[in-house]
C-alpha cells in the first residue's frame, strides 16, 4: 500500500514514527506492506517512489522546518502536484483544522478523490462543513473516506458504534468530546476559577494559546457532526448545531452541582429532535462524568439501552494509531474488491 501524507505536524510525524516501527507487525498481522512515497508540508514535499526513509524525513522536518530540505528527494511541489506525480493508493490528510472554509484540507480531499485515491483524514474541518457531500463523492467513485481519528483521537469511537448497531438502532448519541474543556471543568471542581484552570491547561499543553475552538464548544460541535452523520445517519453540517461553550460557567455552578452529587460537563448531543452542544449537569456516577482530559461517548440504543466508551481522546500518537486502524480497514476493503 503506497501512501501520501499531507500535513507533517505532531500527528503526521507520530504516524511516520509508528509506521517505521510497526513494519514487521503490520506485515505479520495483516499482510500489509505500507510504503510512504511522499510527505507534503506547507513549504514543499519529500518524494520517493521507492519509499521514504521516515526517520530521516522526521529529522529534517525538525531541524529545518520542512521536508522539502531533505537532500535529493526534497521538492517545492504542492499536494496536488505530488498526488498527480506519484503512484499511490491512499492520501492521509493531517493538515491544521480550519473551520471557516475547511481549506486547504477540503481541496486536498476533493482532489485526492478525483484522482482515484482513497482518503484517511484526521482533519475535522472539511467533515464538519461538508461531510454529506464528501461521503457521496467517495461512494460515487467507490473509494474509501475514513476518519476514525477525527473523533476521540485514538479512542475507537466509530468502530464501537458500528459494533453496537449490529441488530439494534442508535437513537441518541451523547459525548464529552473535548479534553481541554473537560480538564478545565474538572479543575474548577478542585476549586480553581475558570481563568486559573484555563491557564493551567495551557501550561500543560492541553489548551492552545488561543483556546477559542475548545472553550466555545466548536471543536465538540465538529466531532458531533461526524458522529451524527456516521452513527445516526443524519445529513447535518456545523451550521445545524446549536452551540454553547463553557465560558459562562461560574464557580457557584460547579459548587451547586457538587452539592447535589452531580458534575458539569460540556456535552454534545445528537438525536432525532436536533443536534446541540452545551454544558449539562450529570450524576457523578454517570459514565459521562469523566475527569481531566478523558473523553466519553454514550450511545442509547432502541432495545439494549446505553453503552459507553471512555478513554484518552487526543494526542499525536493516539491519533496516529487511529490512522493505522483506517489503513487496515482500507486494505481489507481492497482485498474484498
Amino acid at each position: 500500500m503506497n501512501i501520501i501524507i499531507v500535513g507533517f505536524g505532531t500527528v503526521g510525524q507520530s504516524l511516520a514514527q509508528l509506521l517505521a516501527g510497526y513494519r514487521g507487525f503490520l506485515k505479520k498481522a495483516y499482510g500489509m506492506v505500507v510504503k510512504v512515497v511522499a510527505i507534503v508540508d506547507s513549504k514543499g514535499a519529500a518524494i520517493s517512489q521507492r519509499g521514504l526513509d521516515l526517520s530521516l524525513v522526521v529529522r529534517y522536518k525538525r531541524e529545518h522546518g520542512t521536508v522539502a530540505k531533505v537532500p535529493s528527494i526534497g521538492s517545492e511541489m504542492n499536494a496536488l502536484e505530488v498526488a498527480r506525480s506519484v503512484e499511490a493508493d491512499v492520501l492521509i490528510e493531517a493538515s491544521p483544522t480550519n473551520l471557516m472554509d475547511g481549506e486547504p484540507a477540503m481541496t486536498h480531499i476533493i482532489n485526492a478523490l478525483r484522482l482515484g485515491l482513497n482518503v484517511v483524514t484526521v482533519n475535522k474541518g472539511p467533515l464538519a462543513l461538508a461531510m454529506p457531500m464528501l461521503k457521496e463523492m467517495a461512494e460515487h467513485r467507490k473509494l474509501a473516506l475514513k476518519f476514525s481519528g477525527t473523533v476521540g483521537g485514538g479512542l475507537p469511537v466509530l468502530a464501537f458504534a458500528k459494533e453496537c448497531t449490529k441488530g439494534d438502532r442508535v437513537v441518541k448519541v451523547e459525548g464529552v468530546l473535548n479534553g481541554t474543556t473537560n480538564y478545565i471543568l474538572t479543575r474548577m471542581e478542585d476549586g480553581l476559577r475558570f481563568e486559573e484552570a484555563l491557564a493551567e491547561a495551557q501550561e500543560k499543553g492541553y489548551a492552545e494559546r488561543d483556546p477559542t475552538l475548545d472553550i466555545s464548544g466548536m471543536d465538540t460541535a465538529c466531532k458531533l457532526v461526524i458522529l451524527a452523520n456516521e452513527v445516526l445517519g443524519k445529513r447535518v453540517t456545523l451550521r445545524d448545531v446549536r452551540i454553547e461553550g463553557i465560558t459562562g460557567i461560574k464557580p457557584e455552578d460547579i459548587r451547586m452541582a457538587r452539592s447535589a452529587e452531580k458534575a458539569v460537563r460540556l456535552i454534545g448531543v445528537a438525536e432525532e429532535s436536533g443536534v446541540f452542544v452545551k454544558p449539562l449537569t450529570v450524576d457523578q456516577s454517570d459514565p459521562l462524568a469523566v475527569k481531566y482530559t478523558y473523553n466519553a461517548v454514550t450511545l442509547t440504543l432502541e432495545n439494549s439501552g446505553r453503552h459507553t466508551i471512555t478513554g484518552k481522546g487526543a494526542g499525536g500518537r493516539e491519533t496516529a494509531t487511529a490512522i493505522i486502524r483506517d489503513l487496515i480497514s482500507i486494505k481489507e476493503r481492497i482485498v474484498r474488491v
